[in-house]
């Protein structure tokens, strides 16, 4: 990677769009120690000078999690009998041992989910409004545009308190360019994390991947090392190019200096990003082996990812993730549980009694494995005594209510963990359409997020949370 001597202004501009990319798939650090008593965040912080993130009222780290499975709910098995206790229904039976952890909400809207002047395309407005609240442009070229959604608003105000902003996670396909639904490009059907309105986060389906992002790569005893390694790599890869970019920008033209300075802005961006994972000190070596890769069985890659997830809250390497389970419109068959049919084909049931205790039996499915992954939080404990699951906010849902007649009104929605004691879960809660971003907006309160007024078409928050 050594420049040769006065190339002519083509070749060197060769090298630093190399060295763009070469560094660009080099990204990702790894985790910080688990959270333990000695190391409460509130004095970490006061000695790293890191702006204070969202922390619950003992000074323990407060997640918020956001899970998405697709076209909608059978809804006669979703919703809690009607009394003063939570008497969950059909589908909400795994989470019986964890009642007390959850509210089930009821009532909440994705107007802007709806057709209006736009015709089909449901199962991409479904995805692409359910964390941003925004209408997506209908398009299935580049000019794709919605909204920010409100995990990566609130990992801009919490995210520098952790090695990760936030986590971005899949078990489906990753597609970001043509059209998938009805004249609405594939980045909306396959992502629910948008950065800015035309710039999805693009989600990680691979277990391995995520797990070397998350521990670093290699065996149980070569991790640091390697972390090390790569490190200094990246360090001196970023000292080339920056060298390499002043010593041509005499030769640019006054465009060409513009472009050159939203390039390193850019670098300098993943610089002050090594920078600041550095500042977290040397990686623990978690007792456990680096994924092979991505499961065939559909129900081991959930609980995988579920699984990482969960390590990455307990280790306090994020406090801020999505995981998008299947994108909306997902027409997958569950052979695993004895149905061949694929998943939207069931979905529009038109009463078929069949097709309806088949998407019964595939929202059990889901809600299993949503459930093992509560139960992993609940056991997790904080430094305050508490669990990890106390001290979460995760939103398990779908932008589809009931996916036979699209409809985007009184959404299926499971409300899990304590919000660090600021929730009152075992109950089920009902309002009256009121807009699925006044939660994220109460949520984004919870964690401490100024500053932003509205997020979508959020009109205030929650009462009686």
């Amino acid at each position: 990677m050594t420049p040769q001597p006065n190339p002519p202004p083509s070749a060197r501009e060769s090298q630093v769009e190399l060295s763009r990319r070469l560094f660009l798939k080099s990204v990702g650090v790894c985790v910080g120690l688990p959270l333990m008593e000695s190391i409460l965040p509130t004095p970490l912080r006061a000695a790293t000078g890191v702006p204070a993130p969202a922390t619950t009222a003992s000074g323990a780290p407060l997640r918020m999690a956001f899970m998405y499975f697709p076209n909608g709910a059978r809804q006669d098995y979703w919703w809690p009998a009607e009394g003063p206790t939570l008497e969950l229904g059909r589908t909400m039976q795994p989470l019986m041992a964890l009642r007390d952890k959850v509210q089930v909400v009821g009532g909440l809207a994705l107007h802007e989910a709806d057709p209006g002047n736009d015709g089909g395309g449901d199962h991409a407005r479904a995805n692409a409004t359910f964390l941003t609240g925004a209408r997506a442009r209908k398009t299935d070229g580049s000019d794709i545009h919605v909204g920010i959604s409100i995990d990566q608003l609130a990992a801009k105000h919490v995210g520098n308190a952790t090695r990760l902003p936030s986590l971005e996670l899949s078990c489906d396909s990753v597609r970001k360019a043509g059209g998938c639904d009805s004249g609405y490009s594939c980045a909306y059907v396959y992502n629910i994390s948008w950065q800015s309105p035309t710039t999805p986060m693009t989600p990680e389906p691979n277990p391995r991947l995520v797990f070397e992002r998350l521990f670093g790569s290699g065996s149980l005893g070569e991790r640091q090392r390697n972390y090390e390694i790569r490190l200094r790599k990246q360090k001196s890869l970023l000292d080339f190019v920056l060298d390499d970019a002043r010593g041509m920008n005499g030769q640019l033209s006054l465009r060409d200096r513009d472009k050159l300075d939203e390039y390193l802005t850019s670098v300098r961006e993943i610089e002050r990003r090594l920078e600041h994972a550095e500042s977290f000190g040397p990686l623990p070596n978690p007792g456990v082996d680096t994924p092979t890769g991505t499961p065939t069985d559909y129900g081991q890659h959930m609980d995988l990812m579920y699984d990482l997830l969960a390590l990455a809250f307990q280790t306090d390497s994020t406090r801020v993730a999505t995981l998008l389970l299947a994108g909306d419109g997902s027409n997958r068959a569950f052979s695993e549980i004895g149905i061949d049919e694929g998943h939207h084909y069931c979905s529009h049931h038109r009463g078929n009694a069949d097709l309806l205790e088949k998407v019964g039996r595939i929202d059990y499915y889901y809600m299993q494995h949503f459930a093992r992954f509560l139960g992993k939080l609940d056991q997790m404990k904080d430094p305050d005594g508490t669990s990890v699951l106390n001290n979460s906010m995760i939103v398990y849902g779908c932008g589809n209510s009931d996916g036979n007649k699209h409809t985007h009104t009184n959404l299926p929605v499971v409300l899990a963990g304590g919000g660090g004691g600021s929730f009152t879960p075992g109950r089920s809660v009902r309002y009256e359409d009121v807009p699925m971003t006044n939660l994220y907006l109460t949520m984004a309160r919870r964690m401490g997020v100024s500053g932003v007024p509205r997020i979508g078409d959020s009109t205030g928050v929650l009462a009686s949370l």
